[in-house]
């Protein structure tokens, strides 16, 4: 019996699915399947996918393709499409439901010819993005991700004379445009503020916004406001605030946001932070 239940499970493999508050996603959807096949089918959405172990196989407009592990795979909405292991130990993929905010009709027929997209930048990209998503309190970051997620898969899917071969990020040197940011990100430490809110304030095209930001100051807008964040935290922790107290003060989603950033930033947790400051004291 005790076999079969593994049996069993081994056929289901395992997913996880969620919808996080990123403007433009649908849903997340982590799965690990070892002999599921998914029979033809179609969604609303466009279908963002990467597989980190293994391979698929899929059929997308009457013709095969595949996913070995270094390739992104946009499959378009309303199009049919399938998709079963293609190696003996299935296979582990990570997926992005999107809206037409990010991407449009005007690209489904392109993304039909060419689904599969050998893109190293594009594929780590996609993997920052979905660490970003699993976090609660990341949401600008996400959104920043997603932005230049986007913007290289409308190059990708730009007619063939229009582009060169490997897409390249512009540089966009616009530094009154990035201290606007700033001093928005200054007025909105605590509350925080999304990316597509930030581009209608100031106002500029959300990934012009994240490239002039990180251009001007060397640092993504996320990262700052996280910056700013933690050394909210460092000055009320040495205040003698407990953790918990200090993670709401601040902005953090809760103490275990605040840890991971400020012990990213600091090198120790907060409550040592607070601790080496008591034993001072």
């Amino acid at each position: 019996m005790a076999r079969q239940r593994n049996d069993q499970r081994k056929a289901d493999g395992s997913v996880s699915a969620w919808r996080p508050r990123v403007p433009g996603v649908v849903e997340v959807f982590h799965a690990h399947y070892t002999e599921y096949a998914y029979p033809m089918h179609v969604h609303d959405a466009w279908t963002l996918l990467i597989v980190d172990d293994g391979a698929v196989r899929y059929d997308l407009d009457r013709h095969e393709h595949g996913t070995p592990h270094d390739t992104v795979s946009l499959l378009p909405p309303h199009v049919p499409h399938n998709g079963s292991p293609a190696t003996p130990d299935g296979f582990r993929k990570r997926v992005l439901y999107l809206d037409a905010s990010r991407l449009g009709d005007e690209l489904i027929g392109p993304a039909v010819d060419a689904p599969d997209l050998r893109d190293p930048v594009l594929r780590r990209r996609v993997g920052q993005l979905h660490a970003a998503l699993a976090l609660p309190g990341d949401e600008l970051e996400a959104e920043s991700r997603l932005t230049l997620v986007g913007e290289r898969l409308r190059t990708h899917l730009r007619p063939r004379g229009d582009k060169d071969p490997v897409p390249r990020d512009p540089v966009r040197r616009d530094p009154a445009l990035a201290r606007r940011l700033r001093e928005l990100l200054d007025e909105r430490v605590v509350a925080g503020i999304g990316l597509e809110e930030a581009a209608a304030l100031v106002p500029a095209h959300p990934a012009h916004l994240v490239r002039a930001f990180s251009g001007a100051y060397g640092i993504a807008p996320h990262q700052y406001l996280m910056s700013r964040r933690v050394d909210r935290a460092r000055r009320l922790l040495l205040a003698g605030r407990a953790p918990a107290d200090v993670a709401g003060a601040t902005g953090f989603y809760d103490q275990a946001h605040l840890t991971r950033h400020f012990k990213r930033l600091v090198g120790v947790t907060p409550g040592r932070y607070r601790a080496s400051g008591t034993r001072r004291g």
